[in-house]
């Protein structure tokens, strides 16, 4: 099963959604599964009006089944309507009327970015900010108050800027794009269309670059380069993207950030990758497509990670790795080899503890065959 651990939809933040926006009407099974392109097995004239965990469901609510672990809850239930995967096999009857999803926390997903975009748009540039006449600025955009747009920005149609961002001189940003509060985008950045870049993160900043001196000091290495961020990226709060000492560091396409990474210099991001909080990437590291790391995952500088790798947690990577690897540790190891090396780990203090007697042993025979 495809590992979906990284993508966090909570049950708060469904709960919020439904219950302000999408919940005030009443929605039957039938119109549900038309949406979703998914089937009905059960009554497809249920309405629900709300949204509940499964394990507490009510009745007139609709809730979901992706994780394995919650499986048994759907036998006691309450709610009205439950999500559940195509192939779900039930071992028992189940009162609920099922939905069947090709991936029922996709299904979600979709639903909660339909009812997203049903909510009332910002438009307009409002006082306090501070936008450049040089600007280019597309249609039904919206600029907070106290943003500032430097020189020779270009924003497409229908981007948001919130309050206190900065986006400096040659600044370019796709159509559909968000920018959120406190965003600092350094001069001559360029953002794709349909990207989400979340509070207080800085794309564009200088590179970690110094060059040692005889004295012992660090001399400042200029770094000249800009940061590409293409489409459908999605940037966590308080992230941060180094631009390059020359050329560009890159965010493919589809790419998503949590929060507090940490991106150096000349680094490039292969499409669709994903990666969780902590993640720290030293420069002109080379990431493939279709990756997933961990939290905490560090990558040493000028190495290549290959696509489809899957990093697990806290794993050091000092050197480069094959395409389809998985691995986790530090330095990293194939998973299965740290799985067993994991068991011995705690059996160490007794295995040296006999070895310190063996060895004690040997001696003393040793000793008697001398004698």
């Amino acid at each position: 099963m495809k590992n979906y651990c990284l993508f966090r939809i909570s049950y708060r933040d469904a709960e919020y959604f439904l219950n302000t926006y999408f919940m005030q009407i009443t929605f039957t099974a039938e119109q549900i599964a038309n949406v979703l392109n998914g089937k009905v097995e059960g009554d497809p004239s249920v309405a629900v009006n709300n949204f509940s965990k499964i394990e507490e469901g009510k009745p007139g609510t609709l809730t979901f089944l992706a994780n394995p672990k919650y499986t048994h809850y759907i036998y006691t239930t309450e709610a009205s309507i439950v999500l559940v995967n195509e192939d779900f096999q039930a071992e028992h009857p189940v009162k609920a009327t099922l939905i069947r999803c090709f991936n029922a926390y996709a299904a979600l997903a979709m639903l909660l970015d339909m009812v997203e975009k049903t909510k009332p748009q910002k438009v307009g540039i409002e006082p306090m900010s501070f936008v450049s006449e040089k600007a280019i600025l597309g249609e039904k955009i919206y600029v907070g108050a106290f943003a500032y747009i430097a020189d020779d920005v270009k924003i497409a149609d229908n981007v948001k800027i919130y309050p206190h961002t900065y986006i400096g001189e040659n600044v370019t940003i796709g159509s559909n794009t968000t920018i959120y509060p406190g965003v600092k985008i350094y001069p001559g950045s360029i953002v794709g269309s349909n990207c989400n870049i979340h509070a207080g993160a800085v794309i564009g900043s200088d590179g970690f670059g110094f060059a040692p001196q005889d004295d012992g000091t660090y001399k400042k290495i200029p770094q000249m380069g800009i940061v590409i961020i293409e489409d459908d990226v999605e940037i966590g709060a308080n992230t941060t993207i180094d631009r390059a000492v020359m050329d560009a560091t890159i965010i493919r396409k589809g790419v998503k950030l949590d929060n507090l990474i940490q991106i150096a210099h000349n680094v490039e991001i292969g499409e669709n990758t994903v990666m969780a909080a902590q993640v720290g990437i030293s420069g002109s590291t080379k990431v493939g497509k279709d990756c997933m790391l961990g939290g905490q995952v560090g990558l040493a500088g000028h190495i290549t990670i290959g696509d489809n790798a899957n990093i697990g947690a806290q794993s050091g990577i000092i050197s480069n790795i094959k395409p389809d690897s998985k691995i986790i540790g530090s330095p990293a190891i194939p998973v299965k080899d740290f799985f067993r090396s994991s068991v011995v780990f705690p059996k160490l203090p007794d295995m040296y503890r006999q070895l310190a007697q063996l060895q004690k042993d040997i001696e003393e025979l040793k000793a008697d065959k001398k004698r």
